[in-house]
Formats: structure tokens, C-alpha cells, sequence
């Protein structure tokens, strides 16, 4: 069991200065919008986890939305490096993104 919490932080560059900041009151998606969570940008950050995460283990996640309520999906997690699903990859720190979802 690797339970734990779940926050959604925003990865930005300003003047070549990384910065990740939690999103406190969530994450906006606009109807008929969609949001992705990527390396450099938007992504979940997984805290105080009971046991380390290994290649190809899958983590049930439950997500909270303000209107559709709780939506359960499945995570697996791939190597450090490892390009995402949209083809992003990168060292750890490039793919340190949060979004701001209520987990």
C-alpha cells in the first residue's frame, strides 16, 4: 500500500528560473476544454507515500471534480525519463508539473 496524498502543482520558467507552486484552490477546466497534466506545465505530485513507487506498478487514483464529482482512474508508473503520453520526456525535474485538481 503506497497511500498517501495528492497535490496538483504548476511548473513554470521565468528568467531560467525553475518555480512549482501548488495550485491551492484547484485546477480551472472550462467546458468543453480539456487540460493536460505533461512535463513542464501542470501535473500531480504524490506526498508522504507509505513505500517507493516501482517501474510498472499501477496506483488506483481518485479524482475530485467541483461538478462531476469523483472520478476513479488508474496510474502506471513508467521509468524516470520515460516519455509521457503525448511524447514529453525528460530529466525528473522537466516532468515535476502539477495541475490543480482536489485529490
Amino acid at each position: 500500500d503506497v497511500a498517501g496524498r495528492i497535490e496538483v502543482h504548476e511548473m513554470a520558467v521565468n528568467n531560467g528560473v525553475m518555480t512549482m507552486r501548488p495550485l491551492e484552490k484547484g485546477l480551472v477546466i472550462e467546458p468543453g476544454k480539456t487540460v493536460a497534466l505533461a512535463p513542464g506545465g501542470y501535473h500531480l505530485m504524490l506526498m508522504e507515500l507509505k513505500s517507493p513507487l516501482k517501474q510498472g506498478d499501477k496506483l488506483p487514483v481518485t479524482l475530485e471534480f467541483e461538478k462531476a464529482g469523483k472520478v476513479a482512474v488508474t496510474l502506471v508508473v513508467q521509468a524516470v525519463g520515460a516519455k509521457g503520453p503525448g511524447g514529453e520526456g525528460g530529466s525528473m525535474m522537466k516532468q515535476h508539473d502539477h495541475s490543480g485538481m482536489k485529490m
